[in-house]
């Protein structure tokens, strides 16, 4: 039995999956909330002691930099340990990936309707890749060999925030006081999205309205804003979602870039799948391929939404499966 995990700031999902011929079959599944713990390997022991297995292998795609098999994750006050895992698994070895590089060893698992296209483009056997906001933000290259996609890990969620126009570049400037370091992750994620909320009210003539900010204690304010601003009962809300959206058009666009993802790129996380409608409407595919001489390269590229919010969980059963090799 393979054990798989998707680590994030918010939830944990928890598999165990059985492999037959080539094929993933779920035998378990399990969601927890990350912060109602003190570490992964509580999560675990829980998940287990609920659906005891003797577990072969095990991989845990996680939001943050795996170095030397163990983490520090960004957005939750934890140390993850391969080893301490490993002990506690009784396995010689625990694989720990980041949860971007989980995600894109994902892709191939999913059929057609569990992806929404966007842009068609133009299918190449090329290089692909993937950007993912939820909790913060997160990239990944899958990186085409001649034969099969390569997954490559990336912490380009955390580059500087490049403005593109007077309010984004007014947006940086206000959120520089705040942090100082202003990363593309301020901007684009749940957290983000409350961050261009609170640059609106302090600095343009929107009003809030009260019984929306009375919800953000008791609730995920970037889904309070979201909502408002789809159901239209908020212009403060629409304008930030509108900006958020045109953000994650033109970092998308910036990723494909850099991998050259001729091939495809995907858009996953938690907030694309809420918002899709808007992504497809918006100023998504415009912030795109805005990108001067190459536009036309850009227009090219298909751009799709990953809707299963299991595609992680999936990849680190899949590399578990492979070895990575």
């Amino acid at each position: 039995m393979i054990l798989s995990g998707d680590i994030g700031g918010t939830k944990t999902n928890l598999g165990l999956f059985q492999l037959e011929g080539d094929r993933l079959e779920p035998h378990a599944e399990r969601s927890f909330a990350s912060r109602d713990y003190r570490d992964l390997n509580s999560i675990v022991g829980e998940f287990l002691a609920s659906s005891p297995q003797s577990v072969s292998a095990a991989c845990f795609g996680i939001a943050g930099p795996v170095i030397e098999g163990r983490v520090m994750t960004p957005n939750l006050p934890w140390v993850v340990e391969a080893t301490a895992l490993a002990q506690q698994l009784g396995l010689a070895r625990v694989r720990l990936i980041n949860d971007l590089e989980a995600t894109g060893w994902g892709v191939g698992e999913l059929s057609p309707d569990e992806l929404l296209t966007i842009n068609e483009g133009r299918v190449e056997p090329a290089n692909r890749a993937l950007l993912a906001a939820g909790t913060g933000l997160g990239t990944a290259g899958l990186i085409w060999d001649g034969q099969r996609h390569r997954v490559s890990a990336s912490e380009a969620g955390h580059v500087d925030f490049a403005p593109t126009n007077k309010t984004e570049a007014a947006l940086l400037k206000h959120l520089a006081e705040k942090y100082g370091h202003v990363s593309v992750e301020r901007v684009l994620s749940g957290p983000g999205l409350m961050n261009i909320y609170e640059f609106l009210l302090a600095t343009s003539n929107l009003r809030e309205r009260t019984e929306l900010s009375s919800r953000f204690d008791s609730e995920d304010p970037a889904s309070v804003i979201s909502n408002a601003a789809i159901a239209g009962e908020s212009q403060l809300a629409a304008q930030a979602l509108d900006i958020l959206v045109s953000v994650y058009g033109s970092v998308a666009g910036n990723t494909a870039l850099f991998f050259m993802a001729l091939g495809g790129m995907y858009i996953g996380g938690g907030i694309a799948p809420k918002i899709k409608d808007r992504l497809i409407e918006g100023d998504f595919m415009t912030a795109f391929s805005d990108k001067g001489r190459l536009s036309s390269v850009l227009k090219a590229i298909p751009v799709r939404i990953i809707l299963n919010d299991k595609t992680a969980l999936l990849g680190a059963a899949r590399f578990a499966a492979t070895s990575g090799q």
